[in-house]
Formats: C-alpha cells, structure tokens, sequence
C-alpha cells in the first residue's frame, strides 16, 4: 500500500492516564509578558543579487543614509543591486535588561533575488508606541541559496529572501517588569482550563498555606506571597513554578486532510455507531462486561461498557479489535481496508456529527 493511502495516528494522550506536569511549563507569571518589536534597515554586501533600481525606496534610503555620513549622491546614481531593504522583526523578553542579545529576523521587502552574504546595517527597533527598544546589526544566517548560472538556468534551496542575525539585537532600553503588586502575584495558563486552575490553586495551597493562592477563572491563579517569603520573592517563585500539577483539558482530534494526520488528545471516546461510507462498513458495538467484587469484599458491582468496532468492505474483510474503542483501533481497521486519508477524515467527520465522536474536532 502506498503512503499517501496511509494515515498516521499520533495519540499523544489516552484517556485512563493522569498527566503531571510543572507549573513552569504550563503557565507564565505575571510581568514575565513579551514586546514585539520591528524595524527598517538596509542589508549590504550582495553579490548583485539586491533590489533592482524599480524599488525607489531603497534608492532613497541609501541617499539619505549617506548623508548621516556627510556624503552627497544624486538619488540617479545610486546603484542598488548590491542592497536590499529588509525589515528586521524580534520577540524581546521582559526579563532581558540593557545590553542583553537576541536574535532578530531579517525579510526583504524589495525585489531582491537572495539575501545571502549579506549584512544588516544598524537598525533601530522599536514597539508598538513607537518607542526604541534595541538596535541589531550584523551579517545574515542563510539557510538556503539562489543562484542563476552561466548558461541561464536557477539553482535554488530552501528560502533565501529570509533570514536571521543570531545575536545580533542588542538591549537599549529594559522593558517594564512589575511582577509584584500589593505582594501578589498571578499565574495565567497558556491553555485556559477550569480543572487546571483548580489543580494549581491546590498545589500551591499545599504548598505554602490553604490561604496562599485562589483560582480566579479557567486562565489565572491568584497567589498571596507569604509574610516569610516576601523578603526573598525570587525564591519562592523558584519553588512555585517546579511545583507539579495534574492537568486536565478538553479532548480534541486534530485532521489535517493535507497530509492525512489524525492527532487524537485527551479523553477522546467514540460511542456505539454504525456507518456506512461508499463500500465501507463500519459497526461500533457495547458489550458490556460487568466487574463482580469478591466475596465479603466491600466491592461494588460495576458495568463497564466494552465497545468493539468492526470494519467490511464489499463483504470480503472483517477485522475485530478487542477492547474498549478509540481513535486508534477504529483508525487502524480503516487502515487495514486500504482506506484514503480523506476518507478517514470524512468518517471522523461524520461520527462528530452524529454525536459518537466525543471529543472537540479541529480541521487544520
């Protein structure tokens, strides 16, 4: 069977496990927020590959960056193939303090054909309000190349209109960092869960006190730092953030008909169903099996449903999966019928609306 009728499941979590995980490495706390800067520059040094004299805006940037310098150049004897305008964009942290470095990202916005072996003149970066941040500067990390050749063909690799300058922004100004306020702080989880809020407000109260932390909605956790701990703040953060949680969040199956992917999450189920797909057939059955404790135990009789799927085509194939069923064993029958990715996708999509797909869907 080919790949392309393949389909690949990736199921990242099953529903009978509890996952524990750091606080550090679901939620950020407050002050410890991002700036996203931008800039104009010139990137010089191309080997004729820059902006054509058709981009007028690098002409001129090139006239008036030269009379920063005390040179004068009438704007038509500018030559610019070896100059690209570029915009120059960063991520900054509000933890980095004046003279910290990053790494910035370089795109030209001309009709240059490579920006390989070039080098970003000092550009400043600012935010939003327009404020100066950093400036970058230096020579391009190219993970790729253009290059037409002699007898008039192109050999190209990967994007070569896009790079990065690692270390090459440099901190002018910190950004704002309030952390504490009234000797408080919040945690906001990255994925906005009612049952994770919880499980964090309960660790942290185990933690350092039932009063120290309450969960305020689905995203935020507020924390009162203790009467001890206010003096050294950075320590008791240290120990909050390594603190494990049980997460919890809602079940999803991702498909991206694209490459054929199902990626199921968390606590998918699919209820008895049947579907009839084309020549396909497809059968989910409950039996149940009910769970008898021992004698003189203090056991409770329990029924435990035991869905099994059972996957036909034209009569001629019939695959059973013991167990009870779930995005995986329905996914591998329909694989073992030669079915299509979009096939499967379009069956997934159907239990979703025929309500036998317990879990959000999300097409990508």
């Amino acid at each position: 069977m080919k790949c392309c009728n393949r389909i690949i499941i990736a199921l990242f979590l099953l529903s009978s496990f509890i996952y524990s995980q750091r606080i550090k490495d679901i939620a950020t706390i407050s002050g410890d927020n991002s700036e996203q800067v931008i800039g104009y520059g010139l990137v010089v040094g191309l080997a004729g590959t820059g902006d054509s004299y058709r981009t007028q805006f690098t002409m001129q940037s090139i006239t008036s960056m030269l009379k920063r310098f005390g040179i004068t150049v009438p704007q038509t004897d500018v030559k610019t193939r070896n100059v690209a305008a570029v915009m120059v964009t960063a991520n900054l942290n509000s933890n980095y303090k004046t003279g910290a470095k990053f790494d910035v990202t370089v795109s030209s916005m001309g009709d240059a054909s490579s920006l390989l072996g070039g080098t970003l003149l000092l550009t400043p970066l600012s935010g939003i309000a327009g404020e100066v941040y950093a400036f970058a500067q230096g020579p391009l990390s190219i993970r790729g190349y253009d290059y037409n050749t002699a007898s008039g063909n192109r050999v190209a690799k990967n994007h070569s209109l896009a790079g990065r300058v690692p270390q090459g922004g440099v901190m002018k100004e910190s950004l704002e960092n309030e952390i504490v306020i009234d000797q408080q702080i919040s945690v906001y989880l990255r994925m906005p869960d009612l049952t994770t809020s919880n499980n964090v407000a309960n660790s942290i109260n185990a933690q350092f006190g039932d009063s120290a932390a309450i969960s305020i909605d689905a995203s935020e956790i507020r924390v009162n730092i203790p009467t001890d701990r206010q003096t050294n703040v950075v320590n008791f953060l240290a120990e909050l953030e390594v603190l494990n949680v049980e997460t919890d969040y809602v079940a999803k199956v991702v498909l991206n008909e694209r490459t054929g992917t199902v990626v199921a999450g968390t606590n998918v189920q699919i209820k008895p169903v049947s579907i009839t797909h084309g020549s396909l057939n497809i059968t989910i059955e409950n039996y149940p099996i009910v769970s008898q404790p021992e004698a003189f135990s203090y056991g409770k009789t329990a029924v435990v449903d035991n869905h099994i799927p059972y996957a036909w085509q034209d009569s001629t194939n019939t695959i059973a999966i013991s167990g009870a069923s779930n995005v995986q064993e329905v996914a591998s029958a329909l694989n073992s019928l030669k079915v299509t990715p979009k096939e499967i996708i379009a069956i997934f999509q159907a239990l979703k609306e025929a309500g036998a797909l317990i879990a959000e869907l999300v097409i990508i």
